[in-house]
């Protein structure tokens, strides 16, 4: 059977992140895509300029149709948008324990636009996290959650990850792009230990979405069947190659989107 994979998140027009990139990404790893919206935002590859927060009796309501009629292999939860859409999501969630759930916490888009606000960030840390097989903040995601300075440094990213899972999390993936260098560890800390995912640093400004496109494609692989850390391991390649094709588009004058579909065009 093909895994149905389910995206809470906002939408992208510009097709590069959000419901969009999710799609994308879970068609390229060969799942069945579905999405629940909890924003509109007007964007571009250059920022973001205006959000239109859904009600969250109806995102209760797109999320509870899914279930009342698919089986649905894996979650991927992105932009939130404020915090009762945050706790609406756990309530819908709670009843549907034995599905996975990879939550990435979009906090601050590429251009600088914040697109959570306290009150939220604070709802997703009580609400969702506890509910979350896998948590994917980058390193200013992680920091804000903890409330703690930026990690510079390997140390400290494994300080902070194995802090965040005592927020709740089963396992948490710390995406080190931010750190400075040539290199692009992220880190994966599970109640076994953890491990470094290696990775080069890709001389592009398309990274428009990566965060999206990755957590995504975890989802995808994890409702495929694979055990995490195989997961996260594909999903890391994929997303690496996405960025390393990313100039085969012409998309935008600012961060680009990445190459969702490379495998497969010319």
């Amino acid at each position: 059977m093909i895994a149905n994979i389910l995206s809470i998140a906002g939408s992208d027009p510009s097709g590069g992140a959000g419901i969009q990139a999710d799609l994308k990404t879970f068609s390229a790893r060969g799942t069945y895509g579905m999405a629940a919206m909890t924003a509109l935002t007007a964007q571009n590859t250059r920022g973001v300029t205006g959000v239109h927060e859904v009600p969250s009796a109806f995102v209760s309501e797109q999320i509870t149709a899914i279930f009342d009629d698919v089986s649905v292999s894996a979650i991927k939860i992105g932009m939130i948008a404020n915090a009762n859409i945050a706790v609406t999501i756990a309530d819908c969630l709670r009843h549907h324990v034995e599905v996975p759930v990879v939550l990435d916490p979009v906090m601050v888009a590429k251009g600088g636009h914040r697109l959570l606000p306290e009150d939220a960030v604070e709802a997703l840390k009580e609400h969702l996290l506890p509910l979350a097989a896998l948590l994917t903040p980058n390193l200013p995601e992680a920091a804000a959650l903890l409330d703690e300075d930026v990690a510079t440094d390997r140390d400290t990213m494994i300080a902070q990850a194995q802090a965040l899972r005592g927020l709740g999390p089963q396992a948490v993936l710390l995406k080190g792009g931010h750190l400075d260098g040539e290199d692009c560890p992220d880190l994966l800390v599970t109640a076994e230990g953890h491990q470094w995912l290696e990775g080069k640093r890709i001389e592009t400004e398309n990274t428009h979405g990566t965060g999206c496109t990755l957590s995504s494609a975890i989802a995808a692989e994890i409702g495929k069947g694979l055990p995490l850390s195989d997961a996260a391991t594909e999903a890391k390649t994929y997303v690496a190659d996405a960025i390393a094709a990313s100039d085969a588009l012409a998309v935008g004058s600012g961060h680009g989107p990445t190459h969702h579909f490379h495998a497969f065009w010319p």
